[in-house]
C-alpha cells in the first residue's frame, strides 16, 4: 500500500477532476513519534580500503507529520545524540566523539528537518532537507520504502520505513584522516546513513 496517492496514467478528458483519495491511506494523515527501541539510525564507512566499519547511533528522537492526500505537506524532524554512537570498539567510539571527528562535547547533536517530500514510484520515496552536524548545514535527500502500517498488540497505530542516502563526511567538516604505508587512507571519505524507523501515531485530541 502506497503512502501517497499516485498518479494516473488515463488519458485526459474534457472534464478535470479531482483524484480520488484512498480512505487506507487518508488514515495515516497525523503526526508520528519515532520509537527509539524499535528503530535504528546508523552507518557504513570504508576501513583502511578494504572493509567496512558499521555503527549507529543509540539515542535519537523525532516526529513524523504524513498527509495521506498531499506528499508535499509531510515532513519529518530527528535529533541524534553524538555521544550515543556505538561501533562495538570503545576506543575508536571515544575517537569518533572526539575534536577529531563530531566533537561531540561542544556540538551534541546532529539533526534532519525535511523541507520536501516526494514519490518515485511504488513503495519507494524520496525525503529531502537539511542536515547539520557540528557546525555545518547541508541539503541532504534520503531514498525511503514505506514498509506499511499496523496496529500492534498495545493498540499502537504504527508507521514503518527503511533507506539510505550516501554523503561524503568532508562536506560537514569531518575531515580526519590518516594514510596508510601501503597507500590510500584510513577512513573513506564516502559514508552511507542507514535508516530503520519505526514510528507510533499521536492520539487525536479530545474535542
Amino acid at each position: 500500500m502506497a503512502l501517497f496517492t499516485r498518479k494516473s496514467t488515463a488519458a485526459p478528458t474534457t472534464v478535470t477532476e479531482a483524484p480520488a483519495v484512498d480512505p487506507a491511506l487518508a488514515a495515516l494523515t497525523g503526526t508520528y513519534t519515532i520509537d527509539p527501541a524499535h528503530s535504528s539510525i546508523g552507518f557504513t564507512v570504508r576501513h583502511a580500503m578494504v572493509t567496512n566499519v558499521r555503527g549507529s547511533f543509540g539515542e535519537h528522537e523525532g516526529t513524523l507529520t504524513l498527509d495521506g492526500t498531499d506528499p508535499a505537506n509531510s515532513s519529518a524532524a530527528i535529533d541524534v545524540k553524538i555521544a550515543s554512537i556505538d561501533t562495538g570498539i570503545a576506543d575508536r567510539d571515544g575517537h569518533l566523539v572526539s575534536g577529531d571527528f563530531f566533537d561531540a562535547e561542544k556540538f551534541p547533536l546532529m539533526t534532519f528537518r525535511s523541507t520536501s517530500a516526494e514519490q518515485l514510484g511504488g513503495e519507494a520515496y524520496r525525503i529531502t532537507g537539511d542536515l547539520t552536524i557540528k557546525d555545518v548545514t547541508r541539503p541532504l535527500s534520503i531514498d525511503l520504502e514505506f514498509n506499511g502500517s499496523a496496529t500492534d498488540v498495545y493498540g499502537n497505530e504504527r508507521v514503518g520505513f527503511e533507506g539510505s542516502a550516501d554523503i561524503l563526511r568532508s562536506d560537514w567538516g569531518l575531515t580526519w584522516n590518516a594514510a596508510l604505508e601501503t597507500g590510500g587512507v584510513m577512513v573513506s571519505d564516502k559514508v552511507k546513513l542507514n535508516f530503520d524507523i519505526s514510528a507510533i501515531k499521536a492520539a487525536a485530541p479530545q474535542a
